[in-house]
C-alpha cells in the first residue's frame, strides 16, 4: 500500500462503492454485448461504457427520500447506484417477468418508485422527453415546500440526465426555461460524447459545447469539465449537487465522456475513424478510476478481488434472471386504466392517500338560476381547489387574466399565485410540468388554450397516457388537461380545431366532451378526483351558448364516464352525437314529425357502446353527427361497432354527417360548408327515415 491515505481522495464519496458500481455496470454491458445480444437473449442493447463515473458519483449524493431523477437510456449506472439490482437489470433486457416493465418496454427505459431514496421517473425512449417531467418534479418540490409547507421536502432536488444530442430538443429548452424562471431545484447533467448516434456535436449545438452557450443564462449556474477524470469529476459533481440542494437555484453540469460502444447494439460505429476509437479508449473512466484508487485506497490484489466478486455476482444474477418466466401474454392489456383493487405505487390521488367527499349523479341545484358553461367550469375548479390542497392550475394566461375564455377568472386572487399561475409559452413545458407534478403526488390541472396549440406537446401527451402500462403499474399519471376547440361565431384554422379522435385513439386517455353546463360540472369533478388521465374538451361555441346553460348542479355532482345522456327519446331513428352538435341535432329534429332519439355521448373514451346499441336495436336506424372530419373520425368507430354487433337490426345504412377533410375556415360563408349545420343534419335524418 502507498503511504498516502484516503485524505488524498475526494472525501465526499465512498470510493470503494464507486469502484464496485463502475465495475458492475461495465461487467453487465460487456456480458450483454459479447454474449446475450449475439445469442438473441437481449434484443436491443444500449451500452453505458464510458458514462459510468459521473453517474455513479451522482447516485451517492441523490439519496433524499423526495429526490427525483429523470433519466435516459444510457443511465443504467445511475439506476444501479440508486437501488436497481443486477437481476432486475438483466431481466429487463431479456424481457423477463420481473423486469422494470415486465417486458413491455426496452430494457434500459427505466422507472423505479422510491426505495427509500431517489425516485426514478418513468423514462421514455424519445430523445429529450425526460427533461420537462424532470422539471415538473422540481416544480412539485417547490409546491410541497412553499404551498403545503411540508418540511419533509426541504432540500430535495431533481437531477435530469441527457446526452449532447438531446440539447437540440424542444423539451430541453422548455425545461431549462422552466427551471430558471421558477427557480427550481433542478440539476441538468449533460453527458457529452460529441455524437448523437453519428451526428457530430457541432451540428447539434453552436460551437459544440452547450455549457458555453448557457454560461450567460440568467439564474442558471453552469459547471463544465471531464466526466472521466475521477478527482475533477468528483469535484464538479459535489459542487453542482451542493449548489442545487442548498436552494441556490438550478444548474447545468456538462461532462465530457467517451461513448466507447456504438449507439446501440445495431450500430457498428463505421463513422468513427481509428483515431476516434483510440481516443475514446484512452478516455475510458475505468482505468482512470483504477489509477486514482490503486494503491491510494486499495492494493492491486484488492482491486482484482473486487472485480472477480462483481463478475461472480453478475453470473449469479444471470442465472437467476434466466430462470424467471416469460411475461404472461394474457396480461398484456392490463394496466392501461386504473384498477381500484391494484392501484399504482406512485402518481395520482389514490397512491397519495387523498380522499374526497362522496359524490352523486343526481343534481341538487342550490339555486334555479341557469349559468353558462364557462361559469360552471370556473365554479367547479374553485370548489375542487378548496377541497384538494394538492391541486393547482397552470398554463398561459390563466393567472391575472383569468384565462382567455375566463374559466379561471378570480381563482389566482382567491387561491394564491402558488396554486394558479402562468407558465412560459410552451405546451411541451406545460404538459411535462404536469407529468412530473402528478408523479410526485400532486393534482395538476394544466390548461392548453386551444386544441391546435397542443400539437407541440403531442409526444408528451401520448407518453403521459401510457405511463401506467409502460411501467407495469408502478406509476400512474392522471393529469386532467383542459383544452378548447371547435367553431365559434367565426372559425379559423388555428383556434377551431376539434380532432378529438386523436385523443380517443391515444392509449390510456379518457376523453370528455360535455355539451352543457351541468354535464361539464359532473364530468370535470369526476376527472379531477380520478386516477386516469383525462382530456377535457371545452367547446368554444358552448361556453356562453343559451342552449348550454343549466342550473349549477351542486358541489357534489359527479357523472360517470362512459354513460351517455338521452336528450330526446324516440323509436324511429337513433342520432348519436356530442359537444356542440347536440344542440344542432335537436334543432334539426324539431322540424321533423318523427320519433328521433338523440344520444349525447358525453365521453368518447370510454363511450356508451351498450346504450347506443340498445337504441339502434330499438329504432333500426342510426345517424352519427360530429364536427370533426368524417374520414377516420370517431363516428367511423361507432358505425363499425354497429355493423359488428347490431347489423341484423338495421333497416338502412349507418350514415354520418361530419366535416370534409379541410380545416375550419375563417370565412363564415366557407365555414357553413365545413361544420355540419342544421339543414345538413336534417337532410340526413330525412334520408334515413324514408327507409
Amino acid at each position: 500500500m502507498s503511504a498516502k491515505t484516503n485524505v488524498d481522495l475526494y472525501p465526499a464519496f465512498d470510493w470503494r462503492r464507486i469502484a464496485r458500481l463502475v465495475m458492475l455496470s461495465r461487467t453487465l454491458d460487456e456480458l450483454e454485448e459479447k454474449e446475450l445480444t449475439p445469442k438473441g437473449l437481449v434484443k436491443y442493447q444500449f451500452s453505458a461504457k464510458g458514462h459510468e463515473l459521473g453517474q455513479s458519483l451522482l447516485s451517492q449524493l441523490t439519496t433524499h427520500p423526495h429526490d427525483g431523477a429523470s433519466v435516459y437510456y444510457r443511465c443504467r449506472p445511475y439506476v444501479l447506484g440508486s437501488g436497481l439490482t443486477p437481476v432486475e437489470a438483466l431481466a429487463a433486457g431479456m424481457t423477463k417477468a420481473g423486469g422494470v416493465s415486465d417486458g413491455r418496454d426496452v430494457g434500459v427505459v427505466f422507472n423505479m418508485p422510491s426505495r427509500g431514496g431517489v425516485t426514478i421517473l418513468p423514462n421514455a425512449a424519445d430523445v429529450g422527453s425526460q427533461y420537462t417531467p424532470g422539471a415538473g418534479w422540481g416544480e412539485a418540490i417547490r409546491y410541497y415546500q412553499n404551498v403545503l409547507k411540508d418540511k419533509a421536502w426541504d432540500e430535495a432536488m431533481v437531477v435530469i440526465f441527457g446526452g449532447d444530442g438531446s440539447v437540440a430538443s424542444n423539451g430541453f429548452w422548455s425545461a431549462i426555461t422552466m427551471a430558471a424562471t421558477r427557480n427550481l431545484p433542478a440539476l441538468f447533467v449533460i453527458e457529452d460524447n460529441e455524437l448523437a448516434i453519428s451526428v457530430e456535436g457541432r451540428w447539434q449545438t453552436p460551437g459544440g459545447n452547450i455549457a458555453k452557450n448557457l454560461a450567460a443564462f440568467t439564474n442558471l449556474e453552469v459547471w463544465d469539465g471531464s466526466g472521466t477524470r475521477p478527482a475533477e469529476t468528483a469535484r464538479l459533481v459535489h459542487d453542482a449537487v451542493a449548489h442545487v440542494r442548498a436552494g441556490k437555484g438550478p444548474g447545468l453540469l456538462h461532462l465530457t465522456v467517451p461513448r466507447i460502444s456504438g449507439h446501440s447494439s445495431v450500430d457498428n460505429q463505421a463513422y468513427k475513424t481509428p483515431d476516434d476509437l483510440a481516443r475514446d479508449a484512452q478516455r475510458d473512466p475505468l482505468p482512470a478510476l483504477h489509477d486514482y484508487l490503486v494503491p491510494v485506497l486499495m492494493s492491486q490484489e484488492e482491486w482484482d478481488a473486487m472485480f472477480a466478486e462483481v463478475q461472480q455476482e453478475v453470473q449469479e444474477a444471470l442465472a437467476e434472471a434466466q430462470a424467471l418466466p416469460e411475461p404472461d401474454v394474457e396480461t398484456v392489456t392490463r394496466h392501461v386504466w386504473h384498477d381500484p383493487t391494484h392501484p399504482a405505487q406512485m402518481g395520482g390521488p389514490t397512491p397519495a392517500g387523498l380522499s374526497f367527499p362522496p359524490g352523486t349523479d343526481i343534481p341538487h341545484p342550490p339555486e334555479p338560476t341557469r349559468i353558462n358553461m364557462v361559469e360552471a367550469i370556473r365554479r367547479t375548479l374553485d370548489v375542487e381547489l378548496a377541497i384538494n390542497p394538492r391541486a393547482s392550475i397552470f398554463g398561459e394566461d390563466v393567472g391575472r387574466k383569468g384565462g382567455v375564455h375566463t374559466a379561471t377568472l378570480g381563482l389566482q386572487a382567491k387561491h394564491g399565485e402558488g396554486r394558479v399561475f402562468d407558465t412560459s409559452l410552451s405546451e411541451e413545458g406545460i404538459m411535462g410540468r404536469a407529468v412530473g407534478m402528478v408523479l410526485a403526488g400532486l393534482t395538476p390541472i394544466p390548461e392548453i388554450q386551444y386544441r391546435k396549440y397542443a400539437d407541440p406537446a403531442t409526444e408528451r401527451i401520448h407518453n403521459c397516457g401510457t405511463v401506467r402500462w409502460r411501467t407495469a403499474n408502478h406509476f400512474g399519471a392522471p393529469v386532467v388537461v383542459r383544452m378548447s376547440g371547435g367553431y365559434r361565431k367565426i372559425g379559423d384554422p388555428w383556434h377551431s380545431v376539434t380532432n378529438e379522435i386523436m385523443y380517443a385513439h391515444a392509449i390510456g386517455w379518457k376523453v370528455a366532451v360535455p355539451s352543457n353546463a351541468e354535464d361539464a360540472v359532473g364530468l370535470l369533478r369526476t376527472a379531477l378526483r380520478g386516477d386516469d388521465p383525462v382530456i377535457f374538451f371545452e367547446h368554444r361555441a358552448m361556453y356562453d351558448a343559451a342552449w348550454a346553460r343549466r342550473p349549477y348542479p351542486g358541489d357534489d355532482f359527479m357523472l360517470p364516464f362512459g354513460r351517455a345522456r338521452i336528450t330526446r327519446p324516440g323509436d324511429e331513428l337513433t342520432v348519436v352525437t356530442w359537444g356542440a352538435m347536440v344542440e344542432r341535432c335537436e334543432l334539426a329534429a324539431d322540424a321533423l314529425d318523427a320519433g328521433i332519439e338523440i344520444i349525447d355521448l358525453c365521453t368518447l373514451q370510454p363511450w356508451d357502446k351498450a346504450g347506443v346499441l340498445e337504441s339502434v336495436r330499438k329504432t333500426s336506424k342510426c345517424l352519427i353527427v360530429h364536427e370533426d372530419i368524417g374520414f377516420g373520425g370517431f363516428g367511423a368507430e361507432i358505425a363499425a361497432t354497429i355493423a359488428d354487433e347490431a347489423f341484423e337490426y338495421l333497416d338502412g345504412p349507418v350514415l354520418r354527417v361530419a366535416s370534409p377533410q379541410v380545416m375550419t375556415p375563417y370565412s363564415q360563408t366557407l365555414m357553413a360548408g365545413v361544420v355540419p349545420g342544421v339543414e345538413r343534419i336534417r337532410a340526413g335524418m330525412e334520408k334515413l327515415l324514408k327507409y
